[in-house]
């Protein structure tokens, strides 16, 4: 088939986005979809543009300097777009082109109005909203003017913001070819958009209907308000009426005006009741026929719909798979773990086979379904209370949920109650030795996983690890080492009620629990201090460090004055942690071992910002301010009516707090130590498939599943589009916020605070670490970024283990995601840091560089002047 410059739009479909667009091909989509109507018309294709631009040769260089220069760099992009343009519009159109083009309009009519929209390959795709990047033109009489729009069209593919959106976005400017779609004008009452989930609570069962009178360009630009219609079940369950008092009209010879809507209609609905709910029934069909949510813009003419644009809604948080037609609840995963960024396939998909609770995928993220336990009336209240002190958010997310009638069903009790057979576990002693113990298990355990994995290969490894994630279970869910965990943080709960109630003191084991022995991820912010005094002496070494790129540096440095003993306390840092990371619960995460460079902007700020001997001394602070704390807080409930008391039960729990808190944090150091252990074995086997010619590249693994990974081993076959499309719907994921709390509907929820005792303006969190601290905020997304000063506050959007070494340089700290008990929280209190997390949206909300106020105490965040 030799090119073809014009395609009816129903000899096209939506497999056909090379060729039409993003656009064109939606449309020749709808056009097949049985019961709905879409003006007649046609599509220029890509061969048109590819032969209009092989035609201006003097693009070729403009293209080559605008593919090289800087996205921020808006007036050469203003500059090479505009020359770029000109050089399109004042193309001649080929005569053979321009026959084609002419002989598609003579049968829409010659003289019929008509709708020129621009229609771009890379647009309108699920994984990434192009909407209004390139330009559409209503209302266009005749031959010459739709030719001279049709350049237009083309042209738009270099506007200012389609170019930077490109470049932000990796997408070459080469590889994005223009087709038009030109269409007869519909001519309408009213018209609007309909999306077929709510884009606000995503909601899948209720679709919103957004009308207006006359072009739907009036909506589009926001010139008028529209009425707003909520429908669920073929009902419309909520409307506004808006007064609209200006609508957008053709004109007779090309064009579009505004004009004044008469006062006696403006408060008339555009639509009756009827028309809105079988404008829906048209949206669902379509919506079926896509196969996910759509954003439809519509037109009602002579009381018949026509369907002038589909798109997906890409904001949607995809709800997991349930197999069934139930309602369910589902709570994130990632809110607890302190890491909602997206997971690869891998990540996710063994981070499943390794927990304890089954959990669903979606968008990326891991979510476990409570619905059961939500519906019985004691399971309900104890759930409600654990994630409650976890994250109120979560809590009132859930709260909400209850609220709607009989969304989550009420079921009796499971049997009756009571303790399990052989009784209550022995209450645990307060006894160091206990943690000794929990401590060494966990240590024989690793230790014979990394002896035993050595010889394990192919298939064979896939059957050892599945037997390795069985003993991984059995470790986390050791009843001592739950005990041990439940008593740091009973005593701590015990600690804050009692003396809030005798002394009226808030928060106060914050202060007790500084720098509680045994706390493996504060040692390890500890531990950096103690690399850079030994870096700090020898300025050659910080010259060196800082221009390291390359994660092979460590040999390099060993060749400096001073730099053997800076490469061994590097390296003995990474044998004990250079298995953590960023997002360490994703296994496809590197690892500092595997990229040790992460860790030299914080090494420079350490030798910068401190002096020798820190380490130590912010330890020894911290316990001797703990002691003082201690004595105070007994000195004066002595001092209350049986004080004796008093104080002897809160020195048993201050002494049970400092005995088992610093154990909160080791067994997920012990996960992710086997997790390096599997994650090593697993390159192995993936540099034997890119050997053996199965695969591109080792991390191409990385997008397949545990299962998925097992099966390229044995068959030695890895499905290539599978992986690309995993890799593409990974990169769309990172759009997306995860909710706390996700429905089978689709309804997104973040939960609120609902506190009136903060000041106007405040941000609201959750206060974790008590006092009060003003200073410069530094918005952190990426820990190798980090270019902290003394006094800085740390505002980021979650901090795992990893992100510790940063708190022994900082202030105070300020996180979107958190609970009293998850790492950052109990870091912050053992290092003395004010810190409030659970703010929603902190890192959009406060600019880098500003000064806030952080009340650690009272759980919010002041902007200042």
């Amino acid at each position: 088939m030799g090119e073809r410059y014009v395609l009816d739009l129903r000899e096209v479909d939506e497999t056909q986005v090379a060729v039409v667009g993003g656009k064109g091909a939606q449309l020749g989509g709808l056009s097949r979809i049985d019961g709905i109507s879409v003006p007649g018309g046609f599509c220029v294709t890509t061969d048109a543009f590819r032969r209009v631009m092989a035609g201006v040769p003097s693009t070729d260089e403009l293209l080559d300097r605008l593919s090289r220069s800087d996205p921020d760099d808006r007036d050469t992009i203003r500059m090479l777009g505009a020359r770029i343009r000109e050089a399109i519009e004042g193309a001649v159109v080929p005569d053979d082109l321009a026959v084609a083009i002419t002989g598609a309009l003579v049968e829409l009519g010659e003289d019929a109005a008509c709708a020129v929209r621009s229609s771009a390959t890379a647009e309108d795709l699920p994984t990434a909203s192009f909407a209004g990047q390139q330009d559409t033109y209503l209302n266009v009489v005749g031959t010459e003017a739709i030719l001279r729009h049709v350049s237009r069209c083309w042209a738009s593919l270099f506007t200012e913001r389609a170019v930077i959106y490109r470049q932000r976005n990796g997408i070459d400017h080469r590889t994005v070819r223009m087709a038009v779609v030109v269409q007869r004008m519909v001519l309408p009452d009213a018209s609007g958009i309909l999306f077929t989930a709510d884009p606000v609570t995503g909601n899948r069962k209720v679709a919103t209907v957004d009308a207006g009178f006359g072009l739907g360009e009036a909506l589009v630009s926001g010139l008028v308000n529209p009425d707003v219609y909520k429908v669920r079940d073929d009902e419309i369950v909520a409307r506004t009426i808006a007064a609209k008092q200006r609508a957008v009209h053709a004109l007779p010879a090309g064009g579009t005006r505004e004009v004044t809507v008469d006062s006696q209609r403006q408060e008339q609905p555009a639509l009756t009741d009827a028309q809105v709910v079988r404008l829906v029934r048209l949206g669902r069909r379509i919506e079926a026929h896509f196969g996910r949510p759509q954003d439809i813009e519509w037109c009602l003419a002579d009381d018949g719909f026509q369907i002038v644009q589909s798109r997906p809604i890409t904001t949607l948080f995809p709800v997991p798979e349930s197999g069934d037609q139930e309602n369910h609840v589902y709570v994130s995963v990632g809110h607890g773990q302190m890491m909602t960024d997206p997971m690869k396939p891998l990540g996710h998909s063994m981070w499943r086979l390794t927990a304890m609770v089954p959990m669903h995928e979606a968008g990326g993220r891991l979510f476990v379904d409570v619905t059961r336990r939500l519906a019985a009336p004691t399971s309900r209240a104890g759930l409600l209370d654990v994630l409650g002190k976890g994250d109120p958010l979560i809590r009132d997310a859930l709260e909400t949920v209850l609220d709607r009638d009989g969304f989550v069903p009420t079921i009796p009790d499971a049997g009756p109650g009571g303790p399990p057979a052989g009784g209550p576990p022995a209450p645990l002693e307060t006894d160091p030795a206990v943690v000794t113990r929990l401590i060494e298990r966990s240590e024989t355990s690793v230790a014979a996983l990394e002896r035993d994995i050595r010889s394990k290969t192919g298939p064979a490894l896939f059957e050892f690890l599945m037997e390795a994630f069985e003993e991984h279970k059995r470790v986390l869910s050791d009843p001592l080492s739950i005990q041990a965990i439940m008593a740091g943080m009973e005593a701590t709960w015990w600690l804050n009620d009692k003396l809030l109630d005798w002394l009226g003191e808030k928060n106060a084991a914050d202060t007790l629990t500084l720098s509680a022995p045994g706390n493996i991820t504060s040692e390890m912010g500890l531990a950096l201090l103690d690399v850079a005094d030994v870096i700090r002496p020898h300025p050659e070494l910080v010259t060196f460090l800082q221009g390291v790129e390359d994660d092979g540096f460590l040999d390099e440095l060993a060749k400096l004055p001073g730099g053997a003993e800076a490469r061994d306390a590097i390296e003995a840092y990474l044998d004990r942690y250079g298995m953590r990371c960023v997002g360490e619960i994703d296994i496809t995460r590197p690892r500092w071992r595997e990229r040790p460079t992460t860790l030299v902007p914080v090494i420079l700020d350490n030798v910068r910002n401190f002096e020798p001997g820190a380490a130590e001394r912010r330890f020894e602070q911290g316990r001797r301010r703990a002691q003082e704390k201690e004595r105070d807080v007994l000195s004066r409930l002595r001092a209350l009516p049986d004080g004796d008391l008093k104080a002897d039960e809160a020195k048993r729990m201050i002494d049970r707090v400092r005995t088992f808190i610093g154990y909160r944090e080791y067994p997920k150091y012990g996960i992710i130590s086997r997790y390096f252990i599997y994650k090593r074995a697993l390159l192995a086997e993936a540099e034997r498939l890119v050997q053996a010619g199965v695969l591109p590249e080792v991390e191409d693994v990385f997008h397949l599943t545990f299962q998925e990974f097992h099966d390229a081993v044995r068959s030695n076959r890895v499905d290539d589009r599978l992986v690309r499309q995993r890799k593409e719907a990974f990169r769309s994921y990172h759009a997306l916020t995860p909710p706390r709390v996700l429905t089978s509907e689709g309804d997104a929820l973040t939960g609120a605070y609902r506190r009136d005792d903060v000041p106007a303006g405040a941000l609201v969190g959750l206060p974790v670490s008590a006092a009060t601290v003003e200073g410069r905020a530094r918005v952190v997304l990426d820990m190798a970024d980090a270019d902290l000063e003394a006094g800085d506050i740390l505002v980021t959007a979650f901090t795992d283990p990893s992100w510790s070494p940063l708190f022994v340089g900082i202030a105070g700290l300020v996180t979107e995601v958190g609970g009293l008990m998850t790492h950052g929280a109990v870091i912050a209190r053992e290092y003395g840091l004010p810190a409030v997390v659970g703010v929603e949206q902190a890192t959009r909300l406060i600019r880098d560089g500003q000064r806030i106020r952080v009340h650690g105490t009272d759980g919010y965040v002041e902007i200042l002047p």
